[in-house]
């Protein structure tokens, strides 16, 4: 028997729908409510799909449904599908109007600058695109473009090469500087080293964190323990607030600085880290086509970070320890 005989007549879109429903509901009964169905509609186009697959997709439990090995595959698969569409509708919509579109896009929290200024720059051209962005730390950004939750993500990476399954373009190499509001005394210093700001009030991010890792890794190397913490947060907003108070110390990606007017109540002591610089990348998942307005958003942002990596390079200091 033919494939197009035996599934491609059998398995429908509207099933898989149903599979990844009853999958994200927990239940058929919450996926029947869900999708305005009834519990005997949902468990017979889960049970045609077994029967037509000749396999179990769900066990039954006492606590709801779990994925068979076979339901996880095709639940990966079908999500795969469901991607392929919305980009092929998406670039229908596109030609019909190439000022529209719509991109999902996630950062880690310090990048939020790059993407704010990318989509600055694209509603000035196409004032009716859509955007919809979403903060997470690198390990979770992975993820979401593994499950195409998102198109791209722009991130702090480890190294130069993101993970087997994922594209990654490097847009350019970020150092890490300490940073203080402008009414702190230390702003006007011209020497400092960083001995001399241990017991200073510090306001950091977590040191088990990917950002935290690399800050206790640059003191280390200086032959110093890390800081005591006064406030340990991992909140992007929380450091800024705490910072324009001017008491506080702390660590911030060198690019944050260099957007002008977004930062501007704070300021770089002069103390380079060349160590802590890593790779900002732009991630994808491989082998997946692009959307038109994600090739618009790729483009704008090489441009910007093009001009951010100009300014970062201008504002590296000798290094003082």
């Amino acid at each position: 028997m033919q494939w197009e005989e035996r599934m491609g007549r059998r398995l429908r879109l509207r099933d898989l729908h149903t599979l990844q429903a009853v999958v994200e509901w927990g239940s058929m009964a919450k996926a029947a409510d869900y999708l305005a169905l009834s519990q005997p509609a949902i468990s017979k186009a889960i049970a045609d799909m077994e029967h037509a697959l000749g396999v179990p997709l769900f066990d039954r439990t006492h606590r709801g449904v779990e994925l068979t090995p076979y339901g996880h595959l095709l639940l990966h698969r079908s999500t795969a599908i469901f991607d392929e569409l919305r980009q092929g509708l998406q670039e229908i919509e596109f030609l019909r109007d190439p000022a529209t579109g719509e991109l999902r896009i996630g950062s880690t929290e310090p990048m939020t600058v790059i993407v704010a200024a990318v989509i600055e720059r694209l509603i000035a051209r196409y004032p009716r695109m859509v955007f919809y962005t979403g903060v997470s730390d690198t390990t979770s950004l992975y993820e979401q473009v593994r499950e195409r939750r998102i198109d791209l993500a722009i991130m702090r990476m480890a190294a130069s090469t993101a993970e087997p399954d994922m594209d990654a373009e490097v847009l350019f190499q970020d150092p890490l500087a300490i940073v203080v509001g402008k009414q702190n005394p230390l702003a006007n210093r011209r020497r400092v080293s960083l001995a001399e700001l241990v017991n200073e009030p510090w306001t950091l991010p977590p040191a088990s964190g990917f950002l935290g890792g690399f800050i206790v890794a640059a003191f280390r190397a200086r032959g110093l323990e890390p800081p005591r913490t006064t406030v340990t947060t991992s909140s992007a907003q929380m450091w800024d607030n705490l910072l324009a108070t001017g008491r506080f110390l702390g660590v911030l990606p060198s690019v944050v600085l260099s957007l002008p007017g977004r930062h501007g109540h704070l300021k770089a002591l002069p103390i380079a880290l060349p160590d802590t610089a890593r790779p900002i990348g732009l991630v994808r998942m491989g082998n997946r086509s692009l959307s038109p307005p994600a090739h618009l958003f790729i483009e704008e942002t090489r441009s910007v970070t093009k001009h951010l990596a100009d300014n970062t390079n201008h504002q590296q200091t000798p290094s003082a320890k």
